[in-house]
């Protein structure tokens, strides 16, 4: 496994991330044997929100930490103010709010990473980042970002903080990935960095080197491989149909071809192709990862370790049409 660093927080955190949204309270005993394997592969960065499976994942993921003595050790990101379907909610209540839900249901003293899971442009930012400053002084948080947030309103409420000696967002948590998202999975809301027509997303964050805990980096489940040019119309379930929409594109699949090349010649899975595509690229990416077997999360972390050359990933982009 290889690590990296993020501002204001104190403890290394590896390239790969687990997402926590399949623990559940009526499986405790599977979801801990599930972290424990999660975390023997070196991983040590997770990800959760307030609205997720109705606070069970927090709750499982605190046992499992206070049990293994684990809270100097892991690495968090949970989030907040995610809108229903009564209002937005990105505002300084709900910051607040989701915070002291989480932290009551982890039974921590702290998160590392506290993020806004949406936006709302309509919000002014001074308020939301004095706000998780309040939460920084307090101890209660350690750094925030934002999950779906564009680059643009990131660099604002960034200048809006250092323009006042505050603490800005040290992450941002957008869709990326090898294959262009070429529709919004969730109907409205989300914000992606793929696709020619977000190149200058991806330049800034090129430039700054942000990090990025970026999600659905295999374009749910397209790196499986069970997604062809001919069979399509074969898929019914919610999931596969918008994996369909989203990723199945000529372009995609051509970068799916270049995948399945590249993988049999070195040895390796597609996933872990599309993963070190991510990891090893320009961007400084940490990519939020959500294994539901022990064999997953040991795939997912091996991708951390494959190198692959500025050649070979502009080739898989389609960039270059050798290597």
């Amino acid at each position: 496994m290889q690590y990296g660093t993020i501002p204001d927080v104190d403890k290394r955190v590896s390239r790969v991330a687990q997402g926590l949204i399949m623990l559940e309270e009526d499986d405790l005993e599977g979801g801990i044997a599930l972290l424990d394997a999660v975390y023997a592969t070196g991983i040590n960065a997770f990800d959760s929100a307030n609205r997720y499976s109705g606070g069970q994942c927090d709750r499982v993921f605190g046992k499992w930490v206070r049990s293994r003595g684990l809270r100097d050790k892991i690495v968090l990101m949970d989030k907040c103010c995610h809108h229903n379907q009564d209002r937005k909610r990105v505002t300084t209540f709900d910051i607040s709010a989701d915070l002291h839900d989480c932290l009551a249901r982890l039974e921590f003293d702290y998160i590392d990473i506290f993020s806004f899971h949406r936006d709302d442009p309509s919000a002014p930012v001074g308020p939301l980042v004095e706000r998780m400053n309040e939460h920084i002084a307090e101890g209660k948080i350690r750094a925030y970002g934002a999950s779906n947030w564009t680059h643009e309103r990131i660099r604002e409420a960034n200048e809006y903080a250092e323009a006042r000696g505050l603490k800005g967002l040290v992450v941002s948590s957008p869709q990326y990935s090898l294959a262009e998202c070429v529709e919004d999975p969730w109907g409205g809301g989300s914000v992606t960095i793929t696709g020619e027509a977000n190149i200058p997303a991806r330049q800034w964050y090129q430039a700054n080197q942000m990090a990025l805990l970026p999600w659905s980096s295999l374009c749910g489940g397209f790196f499986s491989g069970r997604f062809r040019r001919d069979n399509l119309q074969e898929f019914t379930d919610d999931a596969d149909t918008r994996c369909v929409r989203c990723y199945c594109t000529e372009d995609n699949f051509r970068r799916l071809d270049r995948t399945e090349k590249l993988a049999a010649e070195k040895g390796l899975t597609l996933a872990q192709i599309a993963l070190a595509y991510v990891i090893h690229g320009p961007l400084n990416c940490f990519p939020l990862m959500a294994a539901w077997t022990a064999e997953q999360a040991v795939e997912n972390a091996k991708a951390a370790d494959v190198e692959l050359t500025s050649d070979e990933i502009a080739w898989l982009d389609l960039q270059r049409d050798a290597r």
